[in-house]
């Protein structure tokens, strides 16, 4: 395998004091949730395309050392959930097998008498499978097991057990924690996610854009006349508090963790789609300031503004982190 890759009805000066309160309150929040403790089992609604959630979900539990969101993160990472992704080194289909090693490590997943790199039954069920044989070859190795088996993924089960644990090569490093970090996404939480302390900002910035006009692909540059799109602006928000999150909104949705409404906070995206069982089809996305509220940049002709997100294409949010912004891909799409 390779490794890679409107407006509501409340009047606006009511919405700015509320705001400033929201603003203050996320740190009164942070405090009174950071102790919150336990880990995630399962899979967050709409983390992962429909069409392959069940196949994650039983493949995901095949040994202790893997479970489905942590299956999910890298074939996230290998394809973005593209069954015919290939890539210059010929990595093939959604788990991005080279021929070598499916030819190797390949599984018939759904019992049809093949095993076809291109088909997502056989390859994930391949991917699952492969990680749990090389959890089996390093399982004597000190530490995480988990960490152990993704080293083994990145530099091969020899280096792992040559260094009695994950080996101090950076890339190696840097993958074990990006395909942990990638995981928290994809994860069903069970207790209140931990809120971001950088949010207060991100808000800060967003309110001073309020009335700018909207601008198809705006990124607030001055060639732009400091104007932008729903993406744009949740981007440029989080860069001001030092967090770079990738340019299209889809992209944008695993940069952390997925609270529940319920447990919304202010400064959390809040993403709008086309299938609500599929993120893929995420075509909005804004930033929450609380009471049901969220300032985007809505549509051309439209202005930077506030509008509700009880709608029916809301999918769900995220708390971004900055761990796991740094694990989301970095290249714009268009």
């Amino acid at each position: 395998m390779r490794k890679f890759w409107v407006a509501g009805g409340l009047g606006a000066g009511m919405l700015f004091c509320l705001l400033g309160l929201l603003v203050i309150g996320t740190y009164v929040a942070a405090a009174g949730l950071a102790g919150a403790g336990g880990r995630a089992v399962g899979l967050a609604k709409g983390a992962v395309p429909a069409a392959y959630q069940s196949l994650v979900q039983k493949w995901g539990t095949l040994c202790p050392a893997i479970n489905p969101a942590l299956l999910a993160a890298q074939l996230y990472q290998e394809s973005g959930w593209n069954p015919k992704a290939q890539s210059p080194a010929s990595a093939q289909g959604i788990a991005q097998f080279i021929p070598g090693t499916w030819q190797t490590h390949g599984i018939d997943g759904n019992g049809d008498g093949r095993r076809d790199v291109w088909d997502p039954a056989d390859a994930i069920a391949s991917a699952a499978s492969y990680d749990c044989e090389l959890a089996g070859y390093v399982k004597k190795a000190s530490g995480d097991a988990t960490h152990n088996m993704l080293a083994a993924y990145n530099a091969g089960a020899y280096r792992v057990l040559q260094y009695d644990g994950v080996p101090p090569y950076r890339e190696t490093r840097n993958y074990v924690k990006t395909i942990t970090t990638l995981a928290k996404s994809f994860e069903a939480p069970t207790a209140p996610v931990a809120p971001s302390r950088q949010a207060a900002g991100a808000i800060y910035y967003a309110q001073d854009k309020l009335g700018t006009p909207y601008l198809w692909g705006g990124n607030g540059t001055s060639e732009q006349g400091g104007r932008f799109d729903c993406s744009g602006l949740t981007k440029a928000a989080y860069h001001s508090v030092g967090i770079e999150l990738p340019r299209v909104a889809n992209d944008q949705w695993n940069a952390g963790p997925h609270p529940k409404r319920s447990e919304l906070l202010p400064g959390d995206l809040v993403f709008f789609a086309h299938d609500l069982n599929d993120p893929r089809s995420i075509h909005h996305v804004g930033i929450y300031v609380g009471g049901g509220y969220m300032i985007n940049a809505p549509y051309t002709g439209a202005v930077i503004r506030f509008d509700k997100i009880d709608t029916p294409d809301y999918i769900g949010a995220t708390r971004v982190t900055s761990d796991g912004a740094k694990a989301l891909p970095t290249a714009d799409a268009a």
